[in-house]
């Protein structure tokens, strides 16, 4: 909300009225871990899925198998790796960076980047390297 705030007396409401509305949605927080029926339906909501904006569901299963696995194999070989040495907040950050960056290997991107690497060491056979036959000379213009 962007009110703007122009004296102390609606700076104090302001902060009543986020302290209500923190007061509010910590007692809906509690709610929903209140058992363990609820927490397991609340944990259980995170492989259902979400709807998306176009009105399709999204799964935590609906990437290809190349983009579920590195959801998995990203961070762990990341933390086993280049943070080896690092503490347990800079691993946890690798973790949920690694995690999003995950949405965006898929099988298709795995395979054009495979095929542009191997493009660049692939040898060019004579019949693919251009030809200078037929071409006259460049004559100097005097």
């Amino acid at each position: 909300m962007d009110v703007p705030i122009r004296n102390i007396s609606e700076l104090r409401g302001e902060i009543l009225r986020l302290k209500q509305l923190e007061h509010e949605q910590s007692i809906a927080i509690g709610d929903r871990f209140k058992n363990f029926s609820s927490t397991f339906s609340t944990i259980a909501s995170i492989f259902q899925g979400r709807v998306n904006a176009d009105g399709t569901r999204a799964s935590f299963f609906d990437q290809d198998l190349v983009g579920l696995l590195s959801r998995f194999v990203l961070p762990f070989t990341l933390n086993k790796t280049l943070f080896r040495n690092s503490g347990f907040l800079v691993k946890a950050i690798v973790g949920l960076v690694s995690q999003k960056a995950s949405h965006f290997i898929t099988e298709d991107t795995v395979t054009g980047l495979w095929d542009k690497v191997s493009s660049l060491f692939k040898r060019k056979t004579p019949e693919e390297t251009p030809s200078h036959k037929g071409v006259p000379p460049m004559s100097e213009a005097s």
